[in-house]
C-alpha cells in the first residue's frame, strides 16, 4: 500500500511539474549607452535547438514569453544592426524567470564620413518616430545640421537660414536627447553635418517630452560606436572664388572653409570626447525692394537697391566624459565654450518721392544708405547627468545644466546725399549688451507596471538676461553722439517653469499606445528702466497626449495620435526697445505678448517593402494666439515691425516620403508637405482684422547614384511655395545640389566636389520675395543670394566605426543671438 500511495504521489507531481507554466522575461539594451533596443527578435528552444517559442521586444526593449509543459534551456537574441547572442538560461525553479538587463554589441562595420551606402535604406520607423541617416545626404556634407535638415519632408529653410517644420519655426530640438531651448536655426548652425548619425522626427510626441515646439520634436543623433579604442574623424573644406559676386564694394569676395575634429577614446568604464571645429561661410547678396507708405496725406515711395551680404565665422571646442562603473549606473559630464560672429551689410540707394494727395504735388530726392549689423555670442557651457537602474526594469535619472552667454551687437545706420556720399544727412548707431545665465534641473523615474511602463517626472527651468539697448544719434558737423531716451533702455527678463508629467507606455504584440499628462506652471518677469514699467504673465497650463500604433501587418503599421504643445516667447518677441535694422525699418517686441498654443491631430501609414519605406500623415492643427511680425507706418519713409498674437490660425495637411532603391545603383528619395495654412484675427489692440489663407507645398527629393569603384554622384533639390502671412506673402525658394564623390576602398578617406545652389543663368536659384502690405503701406523684397558656390572637400576617418560623440551644446544662450 505504501508503494503504491508513493507511486501515484510521484506520478501526481510529475504531471503537475510537466502542466506547469514558466514565463520567461527580460530586458534588452545597447552595451555602449545602455538604451533600451525594440525590435530584437527572441527565441528559446530546447538542447537539440528546437524552437519552443518566440517573441519581440516592446519599445521599453522588454520581453515577457510564457511557455507550458515545455523545458527551455537556450535563449537566441537577432537584431539586423547587432550581433546575434545566444545564451545557455539557468536553471530555474518556480513559475518565473527574470533574466535582468541583456547586453547587444552593435555589428562592426566600416564608415567614413557622410558615406552614401545605396543598399542600405536611408529612412526607417521606429515605435514612435521616423528616422532618417544622415549619411545619405551628401548635399550637406561640409555644411552644418541645418543643411541636413533642409532635405526632409516638411522641412524647408528660406532664404533667410529660417527653418520652418510643417511651416512653422517653432520645434523642440533634441541633441542626442536632450532639450535644447535655443533657436533651432542657430544651434544647428554650429554642428558640423559630418558629425551627424541620424535624424529622429517626433510629430506626436509624449508627455515626458518638453512641451515647446508646436509642430514636434527633431533628435540629432551624433555617430556611434562601442569598440574600445581611438577614434578619429577629420574634415577639411575649401571653396573657390564667387563666380557671381554682384559687383559689391565691401564684401566683394566672399571666404567659405572650414575644418572639424573629433575623437574619442573608449576603454572599459571610461569615454572621452572631445571635438573642435571652425566654419567660415560667407555669402554674397543682392537685394531689391519696392516700398510706399500714405501718412498726414503724403505718400512717399522710396524704391531702393544694393548690396545685402554676410561674413560669418564660428569656431568651438566641446569636451565630455562618460564613467559606467557598473552595470546600474552612469555618470556624464560636459563642458563646452565657442564664439560666433555675424556681420550683415545693406548698402542700398533709395530714389524717395513724396506726392501730396490734396494738391498732387511732387518731390524727390535720392540717397545711399549704409547699414552694418554686427553680432557676437560667446557661450559657456556645463552639464551633469546622472541615471541608476533599479531591479524589475525600474530606473532613474537626474540632468543638470548652467550656461552663461555674453552676446551682443551694434547697427550702424548711415544716410548720406547721393552721388556725393560725403555729405551726412544721419549717422545713428544701436550698441546692445544682452548676457544671459540659464540653469535647468530634470529628475525622471520609470517603472515597469503590468505590460507596460510609467514614467514620471519633474523639471525646472530658469533663465536671467539683463540688456542694454542705446540709441545713438551723431550731431551733423561734429563727432558728438546725443542719446535718445525714447529708444534707449535696459531690460530685465526672468523665465521659470516647474513642469511635471506622468505618462504610461502599454504595448501588446500588435497594439501599442503611450497617454501622458504633463503640468506647466510658467512665471514670465520683465522690467523697463526708461519706464519703471513691470509686466508680469502667470500660466499654468496641461499639455495631454496620446499616441495610438497598430500592426496590421509585418509590412504595414496604422498610427493615429494628438497631442498640445506651445510655441513660448523670447527675450526679442518682448523686447519694446526699438532698434533701427535699417534705413526703411524700426524692429521692437511686444512685452505683453503672449504664448502660442496648438493643438495637433494626425493619422497615417507606414509601409516597408523590402529595403523601401513609405509614409504619410495627415493632420490638423488648431493655433491659438499665432505670434506674427507685421508693419506699421512709423514715419513716411520708415515702417515700425512689431511682434503680436494674430487671433487664431488653422493648419491641414498631408506629408509623406517615399524612399526606394529603382535599381542596385539607384536611389530614390522623394518627400514633401502640402498643407491648407489661413488665419484670422485682429492686430494692433484689436484696431485691425486680418484674414489670409494659401495651400502651400514643399518638396525634398534626392537622386543617389552609387557606381563602381566608391563612387557618388548625388543630385538634390528643396522647394517651397508661395505662403500666406498675417499681412502678406512669402514668396517661393528653390535650391539645387549636385555631389560628386569618391571614396577609398577601406574606407579611410573621402574627396568631394559639390555644386551647391546650382543656376546655371537662369536666375531661379537661392533668391526669395517677401512682400507685406496694409491701409497705409506696401512693401515688396527681393532678396538674391550667391547662386552656383563651388566646394571642395577631403575627409579622413580613423577607426573600424565611429562613437557616439556625446558633447554638450548652448541651450538657452543661442536663441538671443
Amino acid at each position: 500500500m505504501t508503494r503504491v500511495i508513493l507511486f501515484l504521489s510521484a506520478l501526481l507531481a510529475q504531471l503537475f511539474c510537466t502542466a506547469q507554466t514558466i514565463t520567461i522575461k527580460g530586458l534588452i539594451v545597447d552595451i555602449a549607452d545602455q538604451k533600451p533596443l525594440s525590435g530584437v527578435t527572441v527565441r528559446i528552444s530546447e538542447k537539440a535547438s528546437t524552437i519552443l517559442a518566440s517573441g519581440v521586444t516592446d519599445q521599453r526593449g522588454a520581453f515577457s514569453i510564457a511557455l507550458t509543459n515545455k523545458l527551455p534551456e537556450k535563449l537566441k537574441l537577432s537584431h539586423a544592426s547587432y550581433e546575434e547572442l545566444e545564451m545557455i538560461l539557468p536553471s530555474h525553479n518556480g513559475s518565473a524567470l527574470d533574466l535582468g538587463t541583456i547586453q547587444l554589441v552593435p555589428r562592426i562595420q566600416s564608415l567614413a564620413a557622410i558615406v552614401v551606402d545605396g543598399r542600405k535604406a536611408p529612412s526607417s520607423f521606429k515605435i514612435d518616430r521616423q528616422v532618417y541617416q544622415a549619411s545619405q545626404f551628401g548635399n550637406a556634407a561640409n555644411g552644418t545640421g541645418t543643411d541636413v535638415l533642409r532635405n526632409l519632408p516638411s522641412v524647408s529653410v528660406n532664404a533667410q537660414g529660417e527653418i520652418a517644420f510643417r511651416g512653422s519655426g517653432s520645434f523642440l530640438l533634441l541633441l542626442n536627447g536632450k532639450p535644447t531651448q535655443a533657436d533651432p536655426a542657430l544651434v544647428l548652425g554650429q554642428l558640423p553635418a559630418g558629425s551627424i548619425e541620424r535624424v529622429e522626427v517626433i510629430t506626436s510626441p509624449g508627455a515626458a517630452y518638453d512641451a515647446d515646439g508646436k509642430s514636434g520634436v527633431i533628435n540629432i543623433v551624433t555617430k556611434t560606436g562601442v569598440e574600445d579604442g581611438w577614434m578619429v574623424q577629420a574634415n577639411i573644406m575649401g571653396g573657390t572664388p564667387p563666380l557671381n559676386d554682384f559687383d559689391n564694394k565691401r564684401y566683394d569676395n566672399p571666404q567659405r572653409h572650414g575644418i572639424d575634429l573629433s575623437t574619442s577614446y573608449n576603454k572599459k568604464k571610461w569615454n572621452w570626447n572631445l571635438g573642435l571645429n571652425y566654419l567660415r561661410n560667407d555669402i554674397a547678396g543682392f537685394r531689391e525692394g519696392d516700398v510706399y507708405t500714405i501718412n498726414n496725406g503724403i505718400r512717399t515711395s522710396f524704391p531702393s537697391s544694393g548690396e545685402r551680404s554676410f561674413w560669418r565665422y564660428n569656431y568651438g571646442g566641446r569636451f565630455s566624459v562618460h564613467f559606467k562603473p557598473d552595470t546600474r549606473n552612469n555618470f556624464t559630464a560636459g563642458f563646452y565654450s565657442g564664439k560666433k560672429f555675424q556681420s550683415r551689410v545693406a548698402d542700398l540707394v533709395y530714389h524717395n518721392t513724396r506726392q501730396d494727395l490734396n494738391t498732387g504735388n511732387l518731390s524727390s530726392f535720392t540717397y545711399y544708405n549704409e547699414n552694418t549689423q554686427n553680432k557676437e555670442g560667446i557661450f559657456t557651457l556645463a552639464n551633469l547627468d546622472y541615471s541608476h537602474d533599479f531591479n524589475e526594469g525600474s530606473k532613474l535619472s537626474f540632468s543638470g545644466l548652467f550656461e552663461r552667454a555674453d552676446l551682443s551687437g551694434t547697427t550702424y545706420n548711415l544716410n548720406v546725399q547721393y552721388p556725393d556720399i560725403n555729405d551726412t544727412i544721419q549717422y545713428t548707431v544701436n550698441p546692445n549688451t544682452n548676457p544671459l545665465n540659464a540653469y535647468r534641473a530634470k529628475l525622471d523615474y520609470q517603472k515597469k507596471i503590468g505590460s507596460g511602463s510609467l514614467q514620471t517626472g519633474y523639471q525646472f527651468r530658469y533663465d536671467h538676461q539683463q540688456g542694454d539697448f542705446l540709441y545713438q544719434t551723431l550731431i551733423n558737423g561734429s563727432d558728438q553722439f546725443i542719446t535718445d531716451p525714447n529708444f534707449s533702455s535696459s531690460v530685465r527678463v526672468n523665465n521659470r517653469i516647474h513642469a511635471g508629467y506622468v505618462q504610461y507606455n502599454g504595448s501588446s504584440k500588435a497594439f501599442n499606445y503611450v497617454a501622458g499628462l504633463r503640468l506647466e506652471h510658467s512665471e514670465r518677469d520683465l522690467l523697463l528702466s526708461n519706464t519703471g514699467r513691470q509686466n508680469q504673465l502667470r500660466l499654468t497650463n496641461l499639455f495631454p497626449s496620446l499616441q495610438i500604433r497598430y500592426t496590421l501587418s509585418e509590412q504595414t503599421v496604422l498610427k493615429a495620435g494628438y497631442n498640445k504643445r506651445v510655441k513660448r516667447t523670447n527675450n526679442f518677441e518682448l523686447n519694446p526697445v526699438p532698434e533701427r535694422e535699417h534705413s526703411e525699418t524700426l524692429e521692437q517686441g511686444d512685452p505683453n505678448l503672449l504664448p502660442e498654443f496648438t493643438g495637433t491631430y494626425e493619422a497615417g501609414i507606414e509601409y516597408s517593402f523590402g529595403k523601401n519605406t513609405l509614409f504619410a500623415t495627415l493632420y490638423h492643427q488648431r493655433i491659438a494666439n499665432p505670434i506674427q511680425r507685421v508693419n506699421s507706418v512709423f514715419a513716411d519713409t520708415i515702417l515700425n515691425r512689431v511682434f503680436t498674437n494674430a487671433g487664431r490660425a488653422l493648419q491641414t495637411g498631408l506629408e509623406a516620403n517615399l524612399n526606394i532603391a529603382l535599381s542596385k545603383v539607384w536611389q530614390f528619395v522623394l518627400g514633401g508637405n502640402v498643407y491648407d495654412y489661413q488665419i484670422k484675427g485682429k492686430i494692433f489692440n484689436g484696431a485691425l482684422p486680418v484674414q489670409n489663407r494659401s495651400l502651400v507645398y514643399s518638396i525634398n527629393s534626392t537622386q543617389s547614384f552609387n557606381l563602381p569603384q566608391n563612387w557618388l554622384l548625388q543630385f538634390s533639390i528643396n522647394y517651397i511655395s508661395l505662403r500666406a502671412t498675417a499681412q502678406g506673402e512669402d514668396g517661393a525658394f528653390l535650391t539645387p545640389h549636385f555631389t560628386v564623390k569618391k571614396t577609398t576602398a577601406n574606407k579611410r578617406w573621402y574627396f568631394q566636389f559639390q555644386w551647391l545652389n546650382m543656376d546655371a543663368g537662369l536666375n531661379i536659384s537661392n533668391r526669395q520675395r517677401i512682400t507685406t502690405w496694409g491701409n497705409d503701406f506696401y512693401t515688396t523684397t527681393h532678396y538674391i543670394y550667391e547662386p552656383d558656390q563651388l566646394q571642395l572637400s577631403v575627409g579622413f576617418n580613423l577607426s573600424r566605426k565611429n562613437r557616439k560623440i556625446v558633447l554638450p551644446q548652448s541651450e538657452m544662450g543661442e536663441k538671443e543671438f
